[in-house]
Parts: structure tokens; C-alpha cells; sequence
């Protein structure tokens, strides 16, 4: 019983995954959505436990602050690399 091998693509052709590229790139987008927020509470979350082992109150508002820097940095890079996948 032969089985059944799809001919090779050709190089320098545009390869067609179904669907399946065109979900990643989609859930990748997605990810969006979740970046910022969960900086901005992990950097709340390590600012408000620095607060109440230094005894301090305003640690959060640093924590909070570089928490959304590295989400959009984050976001940045993401939408970046998308933009490059993207042909």
C-alpha cells in the first residue's frame, strides 16, 4: 500500500497553512490585550509588598509606573515582529 506524499513546494512560493498562519498571527495580536494589564498589576503587586516590607507608602507608585514601561515595551516588540511576519 502506497502512501500518499503531497508534492514539494516550490521555493520562493507563498506556503498556504489553511488558516493555521492566519490563527497565530491572530492569537499573537490577542496577546495584546492581556500585556499592559498584567505589568501594570505585577509592578503594583512588588511595589505594594516592597511598601509593607520598607514600611513605606508610595513604592507602588514606582511599581505601577515601570509596570506599564515594560508593557508597552513589551507591546512594542510584539507589534514589531508581527509587522515583519506579516508578507
Amino acid at each position: 500500500m502506497a502512501s500518499h506524499n503531497p508534492p514539494p513546494k516550490k521555493q520562493g512560493t507563498k506556503s498556504d497553512d489553511g488558516g493555521m498562519a492566519t490563527f497565530l498571527r491572530a492569537e499573537k495580536l490577542t496577546q495584546i490585550a492581556f500585556i499592559l494589564p498584567v505589568a501594570v498589576f505585577v509592578g503594583w503587586a512588588l511595589g505594594a509588598m516592597l511598601d509593607k516590607w520598607l514600611h513605606q507608602n508610595w513604592i507602588y507608585l514606582v511599581g505601577i509606573i515601570l509596570g506599564s514601561v515594560a508593557g508597552f515595551i513589551q507591546i512594542f516588540r510584539l507589534v514589531a515582529s508581527t509587522g515583519k511576519d506579516v508578507k
